[in-house]
């Protein structure tokens, strides 16, 4: 058998194994991708593949820091 059956034109996942879906932005805090583009990638094309991965550097902004979680909405509010 030969080593160019395991050689594939495929553009690897951008997971970096921190899988958290941001509440607001509905994206993965680690790769940013959404959750239909996660389940969807080993059954994308190469080039939807391409498209999103020449999405994600833009979407860095849309993921806003929570800042001081539920004692800090407790102390807005009083």
């Amino acid at each position: 058998m030969s080593d160019e059956i395991w050689k594939r034109d495929e553009i690897e996942s951008p997971c970096i194994k921190t899988c958290v879906i941001h509440p607001e932005a509905r994206l993965c805090a680690g790769c940013l991708r959404s959750i239909d583009e996660i389940t969807q990638w080993s059954r994308m094309t190469p080039e939807a593949r391409r498209t999103v991965m020449d999405e994600l550097p833009s979407r860095r902004g849309l993921l806003q820091k929570r800042r001081g979680g539920r004692a800090a909405r407790r102390s807005q509010r009083g």
